[in-house]
């Protein structure tokens, strides 16, 4: 199988190719970016399938970041993935920017608690905790900084994300044990279509996981009045 992965959640823009039979990826690309997704995708994408030899009709799958994440960059990701599926045909899979963060550390068997955190801002994040095997201890959620120490609890704990360094400041204030910190701003899109590969179609669709509502709200004051 062939999967094409695309990541357009968070500090990111990425695309890139796995052949599920080799286990390597046939093409990558990754701009750190936190702006700007719209007009980078595509080409970046263009970029990526040009050194894959079948182009577009090798592909099997494809495969997407759904969230949580930057609400314009989710939009950005989700409908380009959906306009390759449909154009090729194949079906298109949601992947979580937390399971992808998680994904890596899971696989090398640490000990501790594991847990992704992202930058909400204002003391808030997008979180996710794992024991060292895998096993669910807080679903995404997205929660104050206070209440996501606590899912630590005692330690020991590995971080990965953009929240990572915040939490870890927290934990030595508490005396927590911290095994490492990993403060990297997007998934590595080879796990993004690693998990892509494994998902069900038919569980892991491609809409988006927001978590919570957009800091943007209608003003309804402004509203004119219906005749």
């Amino acid at each position: 199988m062939r999967v094409l992965a695309i990541d357009t959640a968070l500090g990111a823009c990425a695309a890139g190719v796995l052949d599920t039979e080799t286990g390597q990826m046939l093409a990558s690309e990754s701009l750190e970016m936190v702006r700007g997704h719209a007009e980078a995708l595509l080409p970046l994408i263009d970029r990526v399938m040009s050194q894959v030899q079948g182009g577009f009709e090798s592909l099997n799958r494809i495969a997407v970041t759904v969230g949580p994440g930057s609400y314009t960059g989710l939009r950005v990701g989700i409908s380009a993935a959906r306009a390759i599926g449909l154009a090729s045909k194949h079906p298109v899979v949601g992947v979580t920017t937390l399971s992808a963060l998680l994904a890596p550390l899971i696989s090398a068997q640490n000990r501790g608690i594991v847990a992704a955190a992202v930058d909400a801002r204002h003391g808030h994040l997008y979180f996710q905790a794992v024991s060292a095997s895998g096993r669910p201890i807080v679903a995404p959620s997205f929660m104050n900084t206070r209440d996501a120490m606590r899912q630590i609890g005692a330690g020991p704990a590995i971080l990965v994300g953009s929240g990572a360094p915040l939490l870890a400041a927290i934990a030595a204030s508490q005396g927590i044990e911290i095994l490492s910190v990993d403060p990297i701003v997007a998934p590595d899109i080879a796990w993004v279509a690693q998990l892509g590969a494994i998902a069900d179609p038919a569980q892991a669709m491609p809409r988006p996981l927001y978590l919570r509502n957009p800091d943007a709200q209608p003003q309804d004051h402004a509203k004119l009045a219906r005749q």
